[in-house]
């Protein structure tokens, strides 16, 4: 980890890892903030971006199993689209057969390729709305309720930050609660996970133990126009204020540290099952879809949630998300051997223009296939220095 920072330049990170359950390292790298000099701790807190939307499909199967959700009920049943008072009607007759699993596995329809992330509009929609920008979650949904989905529901795979924003809408009418609580009480409250919380946009707005974000030295632009703020309409850092973090929720909104993401992590191994899920529930969610030869015949799949590789040892599975936006990238694996790790950075790409994430994932496996014995006992027991291991 030390020589990954310095060989591409990334400011800090942090990095946890857990056996059978049981955390057994944990440890800063680097600087949490190169202006002040402050330093990562294992406590420190990182934009996690994608790593959300696990969390987020864990609440859904949550609700299924105290019967307020089915994964095949349909979107339409579940979202109310209005504008100014009044109904809107689908603009494409094919949303009404989008279901909650298709929004979960990434099937509902919507190509970011083909047209565009709807996430990334916040300005565009609210103007398009007659509101003052940014747009919030329902408001991008109002906006792309009249518009026609990019394939048929179902037919395809295709990475959608907008369905999710869905189903984060949906828990909440399900639930009666707003997205965050919901997830407060029924995942972090039960695994006793107390930091993890919402981010925030500006940098104004940092959260206690929050790193500060820097966007890779290899990035030609690192500045965008402000979508909110003060600086609304004015060039800012990337991190700062280009996109607007608040409507990303359920998405991509999240921040934690990597030994709370092991612990929820860990909380869907055989060992715990109950501590969330039951089991039953647990193998639907990492289920591969269905789908056609070409890709059930492939080694890996995204299932409810997660990216899922089932051609293991024992038939065990290993699990994996990864998460990215300007200025902070991270990933987090249950491996199919016991063993889960999560590592973040307060920085997005590696010196050769790759994302960090996605370089230092084999280097991690490498490492732990290295080791020879493990702890049989926690080595983390309240200390936070930068140099716990």
């Amino acid at each position: 980890m030390t020589g990954f920072l310095a060989e591409h330049h990334l400011p800090g990170a942090s990095l946890a890892v857990a056996r059978d359950g049981r955390l057994v390292y944990a440890r800063g790298f680097g600087l949490a903030d190169p202006e002040s000099g402050e330093l990562v701790r294992p406590d420190s807190l990182f934009r996690i971006a994608s790593l959300s939307k696990p969390i987020t499909a864990v609440a859904v199967f949550r609700l299924i199993e105290q019967g307020k959700l089915k994964l095949d009920d349909r979107l339409v049943d579940w979202i109310d689209a209005q504008h100014q008072g009044r109904p809107l009607h689908p603009g494409d007759a094919r949303l009404k057969q989008v279901t909650i699993r298709q929004l979960l596995q990434h099937r509902g329809g919507w190509d970011r390729s083909v047209s565009f992330d709807p996430m990334f509009r916040s300005v565009r929609f609210a103007r398009e709305l007659g509101l003052e920008p940014p747009a919030g979650p329902w408001q991008v949904i109002t906006a792309m309720w009249t518009r026609p989905l990019d394939f048929d529901p179902g037919a395809h795979y295709r990475y959608s930050n907008y369905g999710y924003c869905l189903l984060g809408r949906i828990i909440e009418r399900a639930s009666g609660l707003p997205y965050e609580t919901f997830v407060r009480r029924e995942i972090l409250e039960p695994l006793s996970i107390e930091s993890i919380r919402m981010g925030k946009t500006l940098l104004t707005d940092r959260a206690p133990r929050e790193v500060h974000y820097k966007v890779g030295e290899t990035v030609k632009s690192k500045v965008g126009r402000a979508v909110v703020g003060p600086d609304q309409g004015r060039m800012v850092p990337l991190p700062y204020g280009a996109w607007y973090l608040e409507a990303m929720d359920s998405h991509g909104a999240w921040i934690a540290s990597p030994t709370d993401l092991v612990r929820f992590a860990s909380a869907f191994d055989p060992a715990r099952y109950g501590a969330l899920l039951n089991e039953s529930s647990i193998k639907e969610m990492f289920a591969r879809p269905d789908a056609g030869p070409d890709e059930a015949s492939q080694p890996s799949y995204y299932a409810c949630g997660w990216n899922v590789r089932d051609r293991q040892p024992r038939g065990r599975l290993t699990t994996w998300h990864t998460g990215y936006l300007d200025g902070a990238t991270s990933i987090m694996v249950r491996r199919h051997d016991g063993l889960t790790w999560a590592v973040t950075f307060n920085s997005d790409v590696a010196s050769n223009g790759k994302s960090a994430s996605s370089l230092i994932d084999p280097l991690l496996h490498k490492a732990a296939n290295a080791v020879e014995e493990w702890p049989m006992k926690d080595l983390f027991e309240g200390r936070s220095d930068n140099d716990q291991k």
